[in-house]
């Protein structure tokens, strides 16, 4: 597994929106916490630059949990670091709802998370990222490419798409957060989620 060494894009980008506890790595209790709630784009008030997490050993179990995919190298060994690329790629899959215009249709469609640092705005550019989504189109999966909790757009390979051209859907504020584990599940099937926490040093 690759280490994060000074990258902490993530603590910036990665939202934190749920009701949590911090763990006492002494006793193994969690004691809950109010007022972590981070939103996707602003930066952890815990977050220390080049040193980490001030909270690290007690951090919340939405952190403990999630793990970028450059970090644990899945098929990312062509990228650059997440803090050099300007995005950071969600191990964890959602998914978008497509309607056929003509029969009306719906369909739940897998999408792998991009989440971009607003101050590069063009980063979803990046020929390595792109070369990734060509990768994942193959298994029907598209891209989507997240501004903050709210705002996204789908990013879709050639390969997928009517006109054999890069589709950037435009920007939309879906009016939700992205969806929870037990939807993202109860959607996809036979997705399998897995959890695990690892130290990223």
């Amino acid at each position: 597994m690759r280490k994060c060494g000074d990258c902490q894009l993530c603590c910036k980008l990665v939202p934190v929106e749920e009701g949590h506890s911090l763990l006492d790595p002494t006793t193994g209790k969690r004691t809950p916490v109010t007022g972590l709630h981070k939103p996707a784009g602003e930066r952890c008030p815990h977050q220390r630059h080049h040193k980490g997490c001030a909270i690290y050993a007690r951090r919340p179990r939405a952190c403990a949990t999630w793990n970028c995919r450059w970090l644990v190298n899945n098929d990312t060994a062509d990228m650059q670091r997440p803090d050099r690329a300007h995005y950071v790629i969600d191990i964890l899959p959602d998914y978008v709802t497509l309607l056929d215009n003509d029969t009306g249709a719906t369909r739940d469609v897998q999408v792998v998370q991009i989440w971009l640092d607003p101050d590069y705005p063009d980063a979803h550019r990046d020929p390595a990222l792109r070369a990734y989504l060509e990768r994942r189109a193959a298994e029907g999966i598209i891209g989507l490419v997240r501004l903050d909790n709210k705002r996204a757009f789908p990013l879709v390979a050639p390969s997928i798409t009517h006109n054999g051209e890069w589709y950037e859907g435009p920007l939309a504020d879906h009016g939700r957060p992205q969806h929870t584990a037990a939807d993202i599940a109860n959607a996809l099937g036979d997705i399998e989620l897995h959890f695990e926490a690892t130290d990223g040093n």
